[in-house]
C-alpha cells in the first residue's frame, strides 16, 4: 500500500493542486500498486510515517495558519527529516520556507527549504516552464518543465536551497532581488522552484504532476525507495498531448 498525504487541503487547496495527490494514486493504480490518499486538515495531527506528501496553494490568511499549524505539530518536519518525499506548490514552497511576507507582515515559515519569501512589485501570471536543474534528488529529471504561475511572491534561494529548474519562459522564483520587475531581462530571473533534502517545491500549478508525468513518477520513485527508470512505463497518448501543447504555448 502507497499512502499519500494531502496536506491542509482545506487551506492549501485553492488552485486545484490537491489534484497531484490524485495523479500520484493513479499513476500507481495504473502500475498494479495499491495506493490511498490521507487528507490531513486543519488542527489535525500530520502522521510522520506515510510514503509521500503534496502541500498545494492559498492566500494569505491560508497561508499563515498553515505554517502556524505545521510548526507547532511537528509531524511534516519529521517526515522529512526521515526522508520522506514532499512536494509543495506556490503557497506551500513559502510555507516550508525560512520566512514569507503574508497579509503586511513576516511569517514564520517551516523551516524545511534554504528560502525566504519577499513581494514582487508586480504580480506573476501565465505560463512558466523550465529546464530541471537535476539537483539533489532530482537528479534523474531530464524532461522540461512545464506549469501555470500566479504569485506575487519573490523566493530567494539559500546556500542550502538549490533550483528545481532554470527559466526558459515566464517568472519563476524571481529571485534576484526583492523588488524585481518582471520586465527584466530573464537572465535575472532564471531560477523556478527549490529542492533540499527530501523536498521539491514549485511555483507550477497546473496540476503539476499532470503535466510533468517524469516528475510524478520521480516522486512515486522516491516514495517506494527505487530508481525512476526502476518503474514500469506508462503509454497515455492523452497526458502526452496534453504536455505537448503545453510546451508549445
Amino acid at each position: 500500500m502507497l499512502n499519500i498525504g494531502l496536506i491542509l487541503p482545506d487551506v492549501l487547496g485553492t488552485y486545484g493542486d490537491d489534484g497531484n495527490a490524485l495523479v500520484l494514486r493513479q499513476r500507481a493504480r495504473l502500475r498494479g500498486i495499491d495506493a490511498q490518499i490521507h487528507a490531513i486538515k486543519l488542527g489535525e495531527a500530520v502522521p510522520e510515517t506515510l510514503d509521500v506528501y503534496t502541500l498545494g496553494g492559498g492566500e494569505d490568511t491560508a497561508q499563515i495558519l498553515a505554517a502556524e499549524h505545521l510548526i507547532a505539530d511537528g509531524g511534516l518536519t519529521r517526515a522529512a527529516h526521515a526522508g520522506r518525499p514532499i512536494f509543495a506548490i506556490c503557497a506551500g514552497l513559502q510555507v516550508l520556507g525560512e520566512s514569507f511576507r503574508a497579509s503586511g507582515r513576516v511569517v514564520d515559515g517551516v523551516g524545511l527549504l534554504d528560502a525566504t519569501t519577499v513581494a514582487l512589485e508586480q504580480r506573476a501570471i501565465g505560463e512558466v516552464a523550465s529546464t530541471p536543474t537535476g539537483a539533489g534528488i532530482t537528479a534523474e529529471l531530464t524532461e522540461p518543465l512545464t506549469g501555470f504561475e500566479n504569485h506575487q511572491g519573490a523566493t530567494i534561494l539559500g546556500p542550502g536551497a538549490q533550483p528545481l529548474g532554470r527559466v526558459t519562459r515566464g517568472v519563476g522564483n524571481a529571485d534576484s532581488a526583492a523588488t524585481l520587475d518582471l520586465d527584466d531581462a530573464p537572465s535575472q530571473r532564471t531560477a523556478e522552484g527549490a529542492t533540499q533534502g527530501s523536498v521539491i517545491a514549485t511555483y507550477m500549478h497546473g496540476p503539476a504532476l499532470a503535466r510533468n508525468p517524469q516528475l510524478a513518477d520521480l516522486l512515486l520513485a522516491q516514495a517506494m525507495g527505487v530508481r525512476l527508470q526502476d518503474l514500469e512505463p506508462l503509454n497515455l497518448p492523452a497526458v502526452d498531448r496534453l504536455r505537448a501543447e503545453r510546451l508549445s504555448v
